[in-house]
């Protein structure tokens, strides 16, 4: 791999935007190494140190998009928004880090506000404790709905929540059984919720959670090795007092936040691709208490952290987001922004919408003949954009380094990463640029360059954040 010529410590920020957040521009990365990476990363543990994004000047723009019920692509407009504005990008990610764990998708719920709620929640305790966003996930009427808690009663137990509560939220599969599926999920009887209806003509109510006590299995129960009359809350209690919990959600972490790991399913039989790395998160799990915040300052400050570098390909949000954000013009609430949404989808992530219980498929899966194409030409069309102000400050930077085609390309990978690319993808990007000579800045220069940054950002390498 060749390095571009980047000052280390622009290279250290930019790693650490793109994982934390949705990437940086240049003068952004060049601002937070003046502040240094340590107090960088204390910034972005502390979304309140932030203004929040105005929700309100949105919905100003475009009232219809405040709670819009059941209207199909509507309900993700406001996230996008906000991910694209927001001055606290790790509260944003750790939404998005939640979501496909907690995957709870429309295309059942059926209903855009509550999963909304979901992701709102996120927002105000997802750097907090893992305990307490568990609890709140099990009151949620989204997720009774989405995993049919409400036909979970002492006389007649529904298994599904129990289940993906052990399975995908918790322990993984191999940490339980059957049994232990049976018993936790009679904790849980008598959570439900209320006001599912009406639709029409006031549109749907908010949900509420409700815990209805004769609907209740108050017998004793045989859960993971302990006995007693447990209700839900005691059965997290044990869940996350078991080795295991802290291992499943450490491995999570580091997928989401270091390097793509084999999908979940598979975690029960590969084991992970740093086990050191992941046995150091799920100690700072328990030592922590299961406190996000705190587990997340030590993984962004480890070496194995600061080391993996490109290990990720890029989720279709953060393509789409990290561009936005890197052209600008988005000062404005526009019509764009359901557009943008689409595009999300596009790619293969329908937000608020994921394709089962066990979220998506990370890592390569991403990648397809037909989503390749739609990230290409996203980020090309947007990136050729000369109207737009990151645009012009990428040009504008571009040109200091001069005429030679080879300094160009260099110039390119830098102010756009800066990027680790293979010789052959440089080698290549040289001999297209060497081809019409040196860059001419007075005719045709920034036609060309528009047309190089548009190459590079086609490149496999550019898919790896």
């Amino acid at each position: 791999m060749v390095l571009t010529k980047a000052d280390t410590k622009i290279d250290l920020m930019a790693h650490l935007m793109r994982r934390a957040g949705f990437g940086a521009s240049r003068e952004e990365l060049e601002m937070r190494s003046q502040i240094g990476y340590e107090k960088t990363v204390e910034e972005l543990l502390t979304p309140s140190s932030q203004d929040p994004v105005d929700r309100y000047q949105f919905l100003r723009y475009y009232p219809m998009w405040w709670k819009p019920g059941t209207m199909g692509g509507l309900g993700q407009a406001e996230w996008v928004w906000t991910m694209i504005s927001t001055p606290a990008p790790l509260q944003e990610k750790m939404c998005l880090f939640y979501h496909n764990i907690f995957a709870t998708g429309v295309a059942k719920v059926d209903h855009y506000d509550e999963i909304q709620d979901m992701i709102d929640m996120f927002r105000q305790k997802g750097l907090g404790n893992y305990k307490e966003i568990l609890m709140e996930v099990a009151k949620s009427p989204a997720m009774i709905y989405w995993l049919d808690n409400n036909e979970n009663h002492a006389d007649s137990v529904n298994e599904n929540w129990g289940r993906e509560l052990l399975e995908l939220f918790t322990m993984g599969v191999g940490n339980y059984t059957e049994a232990d599926v049976r018993e936790c999920s009679r904790a849980f009887t008598g959570w439900t919720l209320e006001h599912k209806l009406p639709r029409f003509h006031m549109g749907r109510w908010d949900w509420e959670f409700k815990f209805i006590p004769e609907d209740h299995d108050y017998t004793e129960k045989e859960f993971l090795g302990h006995s007693g009359n447990f209700d839900g809350e005691e059965v997290i209690d044990i869940i996350l007092s078991k080795p295991a919990t802290a291992q499943f959600i450490a491995r999570h972490l580091y997928s989401f936040f270091v390097a793509d790991e084999p999908q979940v399913p598979a975690w029960s039989v590969i084991s992970p691709n740093d086990p050191e790395a992941v046995n150091f998160l799920a100690d700072a799990l328990i030592t922590s208490d299961y406190h996000m915040g705190t587990v997340l300052k030590k993984l962004f400050k480890s070496e194995f952290f600061k080391e993996q570098r490109f290990s990720r390909v890029k989720n279709p949000t953060e393509v789409v987001i990290s561009t936005l954000r890197l052209v600008g013009g988005t000062d404005r609430p526009s019509p764009e922004t359901l557009d943008w949404t689409g595009q999300i989808a596009y790619m293969g992530q329908d937000l608020l919408n994921p394709p089962s219980v066990e979220g998506w498929h990370n890592g390569i899966e991403w990648i397809n003949s037909g989503t390749l194409m739609k990230r290409t030409n996203f980020v090309s069309e947007l990136i050729s954009d000369t109207l737009r102000p990151g645009v012009r400050q990428i040009i504008d930077r571009i040109k200091i380094a001069g005429t030679n085609p080879a300094d160009i390309v260099d110039a390119c990978l830098d102010i756009m990463g800066p990027m680790e690319v293979s010789d052959q993808t440089r080698s290549e990007l040289v001999d297209h640029s060497e081809k019409e000579g040196e860059f001419s800045w007075n005719t045709t220069g920034e036609e060309r360059l528009i047309e190089l940054l548009q190459l590079l950002v086609a490149t496999r390498e550019y898919q790896f954040a």
